[in-house]
């Protein structure tokens, strides 16, 4: 069967069983072409476990309540913690415009993965680098909207002092039993039920590496010598050619 109907038949069933599903998450998700993210039955909606490392690809069910309690306005500023395969990210930038959605991961196999993921299905613009998710990306802060696809206790400090004045942070709150909720102004402003995450990890946590793109020493080194800092350095595949 052709995949746009099968992307179709999944939105059209998280629409049936979720509450309410916003137009316009319904409408990216029909776009994303996610067989370019999940090869395994990626229009089921079950969550699946990555071959090479300890992450949970998220169900589609799950991705439409993150996005929904998200709330991703065209042209908002968006960093993901927890870029895994892409695909969430992709979504939100179908919504808000590829070149403003930037995603961290700790694990960094899944940073070079998801840019290819989201080269190939033509989201090039969506910046993914390789971090300690607690600490966010304050190079291209403030954010719109942060989306924490990891448990904590409590969210923390350092990514919200990277939302703008008027930001909203959606997490998974708590360990053990723990509910979505959507942070704004520091304190919880909604919550969304109940789901299941991993926890948010810290640097040597990760599987298969303990190395990020580059040293903290090397950071303010790079940053500081040349036009491009700031800008995307630490991603080796975007062509400079053009800037002066």
């Amino acid at each position: 069967m052709d995949n746009s109907v099968l992307r179709d038949d999944m939105v059209d069933g998280l629409e049936h069983s979720l509450e309410s599903l916003p137009e316009a998450v319904a409408i990216a998700m029909r776009g994303v072409p996610r067989h370019e993210f999940v090869t395994d039955s990626p229009y089921q909606n079950r969550p699946t476990e990555h071959r090479d490392t300890n992450t949970t690809i998220l169900a589609p069910t799950t991705v439409a309540r993150l996005l929904s309690a998200l709330d991703p306005q065209p042209d908002d500023e968006v960093l993901v913690v927890g870029a895994g395969v892409g695909y969430t990210a992709a979504v939100i930038a179908e919504i808000v415009g590829d070149a403003r959605v930037h995603a961290v991961d700790i694990t960094r196999s899944l940073v070079y993965e998801a840019r290819e993921n989201l080269q190939r299905a033509g989201y090039g613009g969506v910046l993914v680098d390789c971090r300690d998710g607690a600490e966010g990306l304050a190079d291209y802060a403030p954010f719109d909207r942060i989306l924490v696809e990891a448990s904590a206790v409590r969210p923390p400090a350092r990514l919200l002092a990277q939302l703008a004045d008027d930001g909203r942070l959606v997490m998974p709150k708590g360990v053990g039993e723990q509910t979505l909720v959507a942070v704004e102004d520091g304190e919880v402003a909604e919550s969304f039920g109940p789901l299941s995450f991993k926890p948010l990890l810290v640097d040597g946590e990760q599987t298969g590496s303990i190395v990020r793109n580059r040293t903290r020493r090397e950071d303010p080194e790079y940053e500081g010598r040349s036009w491009h800092a700031g800008h995307g350095w630490e991603q080796d595949w975007i062509d400079w050619g053009g800037r002066g």
